[in-house]
């Protein structure tokens, strides 16, 4: 799997690793940890969620823009692991306000929580893109010595390219299958201190309960499992006020870890440094002088670069859009309807991570065997797969969800335990989420590391890590729709929420398909 590699792909796999465990800890639990503190409804922490989403893939752009400029990949890269550890410093501190549903400091605290999310997204620009583009650049020096051994040489090193993206990817998964046991860990062992029991509805409906005064048959009966013997309940208001702040410094805690993390990347990369090349570096040479025709000839072919970059872009977009939304709908879901009575629903996002490092060597060792048989699939021709693997999640949750006469996420949240019976709802086992993960996996690897291999194929030699960035761009739109998914979620029977994103892949699929010959010429 490693064999016949560039010699700077593990260790920049390493700082990858890191700097995602820490990211993964924080994403795992963001949209949960807005509704559990702030008291916000799903639709507003989803926009919130979107809005860091976009930022920390549209600032990606920026981040390649400027270590292009400044030739300066190294410090770039520097700068923003440094700006992401200031970032989880914040998060990590544990303010909170007095008045937990609003009122000038609950303002307050709710704005430095997005000022440190968009220190996360900026220092996030400066680092991930321009990581990928050295990668990309390893290859092309890879590329470059196999071609003078000869064609042979040369297509075997080009071959390389795909699985070289997806070992890199495999890493990033590493850190993050660890990373969304942290908080709710931590969270448990701190609610287990102060005598409470974790329960996936009950800061909501403390929050609700302190905003409106009623004390419902639903809040009484999630009170009583919330609580161990050893509690001493005072009054109502006391008991909703400490079991926010208490289910919250727990998450705040966890923040700690993604600073370490962060940490760790810094020195993984300081350490190694010297070993990965610099993408699109200027040199001193003689200068050129290009007939007209030379100069049309090289524009055209700019121009039909960027025209197959910008349309797998634009595919890029809406399978962000449906396969973001783990943190979105899905998280939502697995809190909803999903039994984890001993599992939180955070944990279930381990599940992605997870399927990739297992199914990864499998799909790699599918496409060598057609390779080696001749029946290489191209690049672009694996995306519209992808596409098509993420529409049968959204088919398999439509189905599970129209079987079980699934009513709205905000109408099902607000039936009691007679009334889920007399109304025969009941919650789906864990078996729905193992399903939904494998297919948006697959999806996943499909797409996501050949998107990149693909990025790194067609780019410009001097822009190459504008191009990561455009790349990063795209998945950035699509992030900022994710919200969507939550409003869906909760206006209409959910089985209408999958099935806009079953639409959305299919749809997909078939323009990407009506690509591929075009793309897979200019790729070549």
């Amino acid at each position: 799997m490693f064999k016949n590699h560039p010699k700077g792909l593990i260790p920049a796999a390493l700082a990858n690793m890191g700097e995602r465990f820490g990211y993964y800890i924080m994403n795992a639990v963001l949209l949960l940890f807005l509704v559990s503190k702030f008291g916000l409804d799903d639709g507003v922490a989803g926009v919130i969620y979107a809005v860091f989403y976009f930022g920390i893939y549209v600032l990606s752009l920026i981040g390649g823009i400027i270590a292009d400029k400044t030739q300066n990949y190294n410090k770039t890269i520097q700068w923003g692991l440094i700006i992401m550890s200031l970032g989880y410093v914040c998060l990590a501190l544990p303010v909170f306000s007095p008045d937990l549903n609003g009122g000038p400091e609950w303002w307050s605290i709710l704005i430095f929580t997005c000022l440190a999310l968009l220190m996360i997204a900026f220092g996030n620009g400066l680092f991930k893109g321009n990581l990928q583009a050295i990668v990309g650049k390893m290859y092309d020096e890879f590329e470059a010595e196999a071609a003078k051994k000869g064609p042979e040489a040369l297509k075997m090193a080009q071959d390389k390219r795909d699985s070289g993206f997806q070992i890199f990817y495999v890493f990033i998964n590493i850190g993050g299958l660890a990373a969304p046991f942290v908080a709710p860990l931590l969270r448990q062992w701190w609610l287990n201190k102060h005598h409470f029991v974790y329960n996936s509805d009950m800061a909501s409906l403390a929050h609700q309960h302190l905003a409106d005064g009623v004390l419902s048959q639903k809040f009484q009966e999630t009170l009583d499992a919330s609580i161990q013997a050893s509690y001493n309940f005072v009054d109502h208001v006391t008991f909703c006020q400490d079991y926010i702040t208490v289910f919250n410094q727990g998450i705040h805690y966890s923040f700690i870890a993604s600073v370490v993390a962060m940490l760790v990347s810094l020195v993984i990369f300081l350490a190694t440094k010297r070993m990965f090349p610099q993408p699109a570096k200027k040199e001193d040479k003689a200068v050129v002088e290009y007939t007209k025709q030379e100069r049309e000839a090289m524009a055209t072919e700019i121009k039909q670069r960027m025209a197959a970059l910008f349309a797998v872009l634009g595919i890029a977009i809406f399978f962000w859009l449906s396969f973001h939304q783990n943190g979105q709908s899905l998280s939502v879901f697995a809190r909803d309807f999903i039994r984890t009575d001993s599992i939180a629903p955070e944990i279930w996002q381990a599940l992605n991570p997870f399927f990739v490092i297992v199914l990864t060597p499998i799909v790699m060792w599918i496409f060598g065997a057609l390779a080696r048989k001749g029946k290489a699939i191209s690049t672009p021709r694996k995306i519209a797969i992808g596409m098509a693997i993420a529409g049968c999640a959204y088919l398999f949750l439509m189905v599970v969800s129209m079987m079980n006469n699934y009513p709205s996420g905000e109408v099902f949240r607000g039936l009691n335990a007679d009334e889920l019976s007399a109304a025969g709802l009941a919650k789906e086992g864990p078996w729905v989420l193992l399903v939904t993960y494998f297919f948006l996996t697959v999806a996943e690897l499909f797409i996501s590391p050949l998107g990149l291999s693909f990025v790194s194929k067609v780019a410009p030699r001097h822009m190459v890590g504008l191009c990561q960035g455009l790349w990063l761009g795209a998945t950035a739109i699509g992030n900022l729709f994710i919200w969507v998914g939550p409003v869906m979620y909760n206006a209409w029977p959910i089985q209408y929420c999958w099935a806009v994103f079953f639409g959305i892949c299919l749809v997909s699929m078939t323009v990407m398909l009506g690509m591929v010959k075009w793309l897979e010429k200019v790729a070549c």
